[in-house]
């Protein structure tokens, strides 16, 4: 895999990304290109990169950025808003467009996590998105944040939501907390994490609580009817931290041409290379995006 570090702007943020391209790529040559997307936390240095590794065998190019205020991206640290990462993706297409070496009427995206919402919304606005895939996402955030909560803890959500909201008002700010506060991670994940995602000096940073007010407006399953282009929903048998019944909800709301696909795995417990339930969803994404994207290489410019 060849990789070129590159930066575009998001709104007036200048974000860091890279293009991720296959070895035996040519000059001259435009190829489809796909966006793998972070969920929470994530940085492109782990599963976009993870992702893009496989797809660049497959012969696809792929991009892989930070949204604003991760990582070396700009943006103000610790403020984590869906909407906005959503316009972020759309902006990462716009710069993917302008790539030379991609066929810009053939772009897929995939969002992991939290970024599986973030893709379909993408996707339900943004008619040059040709296919995209959700993996291990929720699509409703109240019903997702409802699910693994008890109800007195989602009274006290709530309460603290709305003391935000008046603390932003009054001081121009929202606070901070753990950025787990609210997202509780089940213990196959949390070792996951504690494991391959702690030891990144980008990971665990305080996160605003504005951040629990953007996942209780998402509703992903509003725009589930306005994707035109193939939909995938891959999702974990077994996956504790983002019940499979997300991702059932949402592609039942989506219309055709759609693909649900089970996993046998939890949320990340599989996320590596070499792991067999994770080259089993490279093989099943790699039929999806070979349906859905037209190859157009070989186009020599000039």
């Amino acid at each position: 895999m060849q990789e070129r570090q590159i930066s575009f702007y998001s709104e007036g943020f200048k974000l860091d990304g890279t293009i991720y391209l296959p070895d035996d790529y040519q000059p001259g040559e435009k190829r489809p290109a796909i966006i793998p997307n972070s969920g929470y936390q994530g940085f492109n240095q782990f599963y976009p990169r993870l992702f893009a590794r496989s797809l660049t065998e497959l012969g696809y190019v792929c991009l892989g950025f930070d949204y604003r205020g991760f990582a070396d991206s700009e943006g103000k640290q610790g403020r984590v808003i869906l909407d906005e990462q959503v316009q972020d993706i759309r902006n990462a297409i716009t710069f993917l467009t302008t790539q030379d070496e991609v066929d810009p009427e053939n772009i897929g995206l995939i969002g992991w996590g939290m970024g599986a919402s973030n893709v379909v919304r993408a996707a339900a606005a943004d008619k040059r998105v040709k296919a995209v895939a959700g993996l291990n996402g929720f699509y409703n955030g109240e019903r997702w944040l409802k699910s693994i909560h008890s109800y007195v803890d989602w009274i006290e959500i709530k309460n603290m939501v709305e003391a935000d909201r008046i603390h932003r008002v009054t001081t121009g700010s929202s606070k901070y907390e753990d950025p787990f506060i609210h997202y509780p991670l089940d213990p196959a994940t949390n070792d996951y994490v504690q494991k391959e995602l702690a030891p990144l000096s980008p990971f665990g940073k305080q996160t605003q609580l504005q951040f629990t007010e953007s996942i209780i407006e998402l509703d992903a399953d509003k725009t589930a009817s306005a994707i035109e282009c193939p939909l995938f929903i891959g999702h974990g048998k077994e996956n504790l931290l983002h019940p499979v019944e997300e991702s059932l909800h949402f592609y039942e709301a989506a219309t055709e041409p759609k693909q649900l696909f089970l996993i046998e795995g939890k949320h990340n417990d599989f996320m590596y290379h070499e792991h067999p339930v994770f080259q089993d969803l490279i093989g099943q994404l790699g039929q999806f995006f070979g349906k859905s994207l037209q190859y157009k290489t070989l186009e020599k410019i000039g």
